[in-house]
């Protein structure tokens, strides 16, 4: 997840670079949707474009420009890109290092990460790109226990995956440092095992909500290791939501149901989220980034 510092909007026109964007999911079917909202805003979703195929499962990260969805069902290696100031049809990057859905991921201002996922033998797979080149990613090292289903968030430095599924839901949190490579670290747990959950952060403190059965949203200080905190509450208990953030607001969107709702917080507070508008189609297992 990029950090973001403002509103931009690009000199040659386009929408604002503090955008957060949506990809890929399911209803009935998979779908290739992708939308995209400006953040500090409130209202409903805009089409964005389309990724190459039809997937869900997938997952999101990005730099200050560009954003990235990687993996989705297939088990799919596809990594393909998108110029975040320009809404547009998805262009391939390259190929993960395994193909898998159910994936984390995460980023800072340079390279991207993505961890875990189904149809692998090896769940505790990370890989890694360099934002702004196109290939194929490259073994990054072991998350501490394998898992699918995990949500990463970053602040300028430091990578941070929390929850899963092994064969039961798992609390664990692991942390990288982000332009390293090797195994990621224990961190500490979040308040419930759950699969399925979504990430965000800001320059300092991540976010993690949803999954499972559960409409909690925890907490953590990035820089810091320790358990997760109680942040509040979703509009709805739901798993398959996604998350993107800027310097200040972070966004969930969508999840079972299929939900087409989408609801933000203040993440430097704690409270429960507050409506936001709707995505173009309601979805759940989406994949989701934001740049600045």
């Amino acid at each position: 997840m990029a950090i973001l510092q403002n509103i931009v909007v690009p000199a040659s026109g386009g929408i604002p670079i503090t955008t957060g964007v949506f990809g890929g999911g399911d209803t009935s079917a998979k779908s290739n949707v992708i939308d995209y909202i400006t953040i500090q805003t409130t209202g409903n979703a805009t089409d964005f474009g389309d990724l190459v195929s039809a997937r869900n499962y997938l997952a999101g990260c990005a730099d200050a420009t560009r954003g990235v969805f990687a993996g989705g069902t297939g088990p799919s290696d596809v990594i393909e890109y998108v110029t975040i100031a320009s809404p547009s049809n998805t262009t391939d990057f390259g190929d993960l290092t395994a193909a898998r859905n159910v994936l984390g991921a995460c980023a800072d201002a340079t390279r991207g990460v993505f961890a875990g996922g189904y149809d692998t033998e090896d769940k505790d797979i990370m890989d890694y790109i360099t934002i702004q080149t196109t290939g194929n990613a490259t073994d990054f090292g072991d998350l501490s226990v394998g898992r699918t289903g995990a949500a990463g968030c970053a602040d300028a430095t430091r990578g941070v995956f929390g929850g899963g599924e092994t064969t039961v839901f798992v609390s664990n949190i692991d942390y990288i440092t982000i332009q390293t490579t090797g195994n990621a670290t224990d961190f500490g747990d979040l308040s419930v095992g759950r699969w399925g959950v979504a990430g965000c952060a800001d320059a300092t403190r991540g976010l993690f909500g949803g999954g499972a059965t559960y409409d909690s949203i925890d907490y953590i200080t990035i820089q810091t290791t320790g358990n997760a905190t109680d942040f509040g509450d979703l509009v709805s208990a739901r798993y398959g939501l996604a998350a993107c953030a800027d310097a200040t607001r972070g966004v969930f969107a969508g999840g079972t149901g299929p939900l087409d709702v989408i609801e933000y917080v203040t993440i430097q507070t704690t409270g429960n989220t507050t409506d936001f508008g709707d995505l173009t189609v309601s979805r759940r297992n989406m994949g989701a980034f934001s740049g600045g």
